[in-house]
């Protein structure tokens, strides 16, 4: 399938199946806001849930999470650097009034250009970008007669910058409320609490500190369905290191983030690293993981060299001490002393995970032969990702079927997500497991009464096997364990 219909056939796809839908559809939508259905949250919780695994218990690191609130102090914002930095080159265009991020409206005229040229000008933009250069990006749009999408036109204001923070107010009265901002990351949680982890946990450094949770951007160009939305959630962790050690543990964290892709069963050439241009204020180093998404390769994970920049600000303008004392001894046999630990952050968007893991196991196949036609769509999800596990399927709402079938869901339901389904022909039942990822179907048929033996499908290869019905949990259970 061509990459520019696979996106729009993933979608359909997401929303008939259950996985996603349009947030507030009865009332048209809201742009760049979507709900997770019963089977996409369920594929959004596996996700969640094997990263903070791998991240917090199965990693020789000594790492803990926590979940800081959504509402923060103003200041922090102020610290961290959001309030003066956390904006985006932006131009309007006079005729329609709709407004562009720069980088966005060039890298989406870029992708209708042959390769090589469409290259070329993104190099030319990731350069201006770097130097801050405006006015060079504006006649970079000019000369390439980029056109907005809604006029049709060429007449563009200035590039300005334009902040991304959402606000609000806190307080019951309107005169004495507060603005205050909806998190653009949850990175500060953990800067905010690093001394309260280290003190109640009595840590070590290195040490990390892992968090969950949504996050709030104002994006004037949200697109590419859930890549890149207002409300979005990250899965990131905070690595307090000692200074001088940042570029070993960054080199460190670029391999492990990569191992962990590794283990999602997506091929290696699907990911690249991609160093970044122009470095964000608070790094000395910093690359991207990149996923050749249906609209080319993307950003998925970030993994930056912070410095000390996010503790020393914090300890300037709390007025608080963000040190840590090292007792261990350096090489000429004195303790490293108080120092502000340096920084390095893994931050991977769990809602960009979900439409990679959609991508790469949407496959659209034809199954037809000489005596008919038929064909199929199949979520090829690894089986610890995937929503359901195991679907039971009697094959008749009869004969004692549902019985046998009702003992074998509540022998597996209470280790992995079951679903239970009696109704249509079998091989109806089949496609719509197929289509929602399920790796194993089993059918209860008459023969099970007679043997306690059934029938296990498996989803990819569609081959049957005749097996006891007592093997099917651990046949189930060895899968999701690989």
């Amino acid at each position: 399938m061509a990459n520019e219909n696979k996106l729009q056939a993933i979608i359909a796809h997401a929303k008939e199946y259950g996985f996603v839908f349009p947030s507030s559809e009865i009332y048209d939508g809201l742009g760049a806001v979507y709900d997770y259905g019963q089977w996409g949250v369920e594929l959004k919780r596996n996700v969640r849930d094997y990263w903070w695994r791998w991240m917090t218990q199965m990693n020789e690191q000594n790492i803990v999470g926590i979940d800081a609130a959504i509402f923060m102090h103003p200041t922090t914002w102020k610290a961290s650097g959001h309030v003066d930095n956390f904006s985006d080159p932006m131009i309007d265009n006079k005729d329609s009034k709709k407004r562009y991020r720069v980088d966005h409206l060039i890298e989406g005229f870029a992708e209708t250009l042959p390769k090589d040229q469409g290259d070329a000008l993104l190099a030319d933009m990731d350069r201006l970008i770097a130097g801050d250069d405006f006015a060079g990006l504006k006649t970079l749009i000019e000369n390439n007669k980029i056109k907005c999408a809604v006029s049709g036109t060429c007449n563009w204001t200035d590039v300005r910058q334009f902040n991304l923070m959402f606000s609000t107010e806190v307080g019951s009265v309107a005169d004495e409320s507060n603005t205050i901002y909806l998190r653009p990351e949850t990175a500060q949680g953990i800067f905010v609490n690093f001394l309260n982890v280290q003190k109640s946990g009595r840590m070590k450094i290195p040490f990390g500190i892992a968090q969950v949770g949504k996050a709030f951007r104002n994006e004037i160009v949200a697109r590419g369905f859930i890549f890149r939305m207002r409300e979005f959630e990250q899965m990131e962790m905070q690595f307090f290191v000692r200074p001088g050690t940042q570029q070993q543990w960054y080199e460190y964290w670029k391999e492990k983030r990569m191992a962990w892709h590794m283990t999602l069963g997506i091929p290696a050439e699907r990911y690249r690293f991609h160093d970044h241009v122009k470095l964000a204020h608070y790094a000395d180093a910093a690359c991207d993981i990149e996923y050749d998404f249906p609209m080319g390769f993307k950003e998925l994970e970030g993994i930056h060299s912070r410095t000390d920049f996010d503790l020393q600000s914090h300890q300037e303008y709390s007025k608080k001490k963000m040190q840590y004392f090292d007792a261990d001894l350096d090489e000429n046999g004195k303790a490293y002393g108080n120092y502000i630990p340096y920084v390095i952050e893994t931050s991977i968007g769990l809602d960009r995970t979900l439409l990679m893991l959609m991508s790469e196991a949407y496959e659209e196949q034809d199954l037809s032969t000489a005596e008919k036609q038929d064909s199929r769509v199949v979520m090829k999800f690894i089986p610890k990702l995937a929503p359901i596990k195991l679907a039971v399927l009697p094959l008749t709402k009869k004969d004692g079927l549902p019985e046998i079938a009702s003992e074998l869901m509540q022998e597996c339901k209470q280790h992995f997500k079951c679903f239970y389904e009696e109704k249509d022909t079998i091989g109806k039942r089949y496609r719509r497991m197929d289509a929602i990822g399920t790796p194993f179907c089993v059918t209860i048929d008459h023969q099970t009464k007679e043997d306690q033996t059934v029938t296990i499908r498996y989803r990819d290869s569609m081959e049957q096997e005749r097996v006891p019905m007592s093997a099917v949990r651990n046949i189930v259970q060895q899968a999701i364990n690989e």
